[in-house]
């Protein structure tokens, strides 16, 4: 899908690395999207992965956040959590220090879920909710967009 996206200035914002073609899915692989990519070229986005800014390692085993105690667990039963919260306390770092008002995030991600993600039955089960980096860049006051928001998000971050 073609997209006009820029057509005047926008705020620096913040897009899952993933979703630009790096490489820094828990498989080794990247959600790439061209949109988001010419965003990142035109130097109008930085692409982040809060997993690995978190320390954990690419490839590594999917993860899912449990719904009982909103743990993050690999697939093999290992908690990630604290991988997971130091690359969310860290993504948000970085837009405080640059200033930025709204980001872009890859759906079912147990980091930068928006609106849905797995439910940490590792059976393909999607549920209503955020990842771990998406709730706290919220809280921050930073507006968050599922890449399949694209069009909205474009809206909302032109100045």
């Amino acid at each position: 899908m073609e997209y006009r996206l820029f057509m005047g200035e926008m705020d620096m914002i913040i897009v899952s690395a993933c979703l630009a073609g790096i490489r820094c899915r828990y498989d080794g692989n990247s959600n790439y999207d061209e949109a988001v990519s010419r965003l990142v070229l035109e130097g109008h986005a930085i692409p982040l992965c809060p997993e690995q800014l978190g320390g954990l390692e690419t490839p590594r085993k999917p993860c899912e956040i449990c719904l009982e105690n909103g743990k993050v667990i690999d697939s093999s039963g290992i908690d990630r959590t604290e991988g997971f919260q130091a690359g969310a306390n860290e993504t948000v770092r970085l837009a405080e220090l640059w200033g930025v008002k709204c980001a872009l995030l890859q759906e079912r991600s147990p980091s930068c879920g928006v609106n849905k993600v797995y439910d940490g039955k590792f059976l393909s089960t999607l549920i209503p909710g955020k990842g771990i980096t998406a709730k706290k860049l919220e809280e921050a006051g930073i507006r968050i967009y599922s890449v399949d928001e694209i069009e909205g998000f474009l809206f909302y971050c032109k100045k």
